[in-house]
């Protein structure tokens, strides 16, 4: 699963997940209200907490379509960055 700092940032670009709801890996996060805006703001967060460059391949729909698909690719990221 994914660590604490990666589901703090993306529970704030999910305006219709409550405090209280699991997220799920499976999830669709344009279903929790991801819209374009929040995707860019999203993987700018990301990007600066986890220190890595999202490359041009992984800017897809799918790799922002749910939670546990985003996190595969942060994590394949962060191993090449290593």
């Amino acid at each position: 699963m994914w660590d604490d700092r990666f589901e703090n940032i993306l529970r704030k670009y999910l305006p219709f997940l409550s405090d209280d709801e699991t997220l799920a890996k499976e999830t669709s996060l344009r279903d929790l209200g991801l819209d374009s805006l929040g995707t860019v703001e999203l993987l700018s967060s990301l990007e600066g907490t986890y220190g890595v460059r999202f490359v041009d391949e992984a800017l897809t729909m799918e790799t922002f379509a749910t939670a546990g698909v985003l996190w595969d690719t942060l994590a394949e990221l962060r191993g090449a960055a290593a």
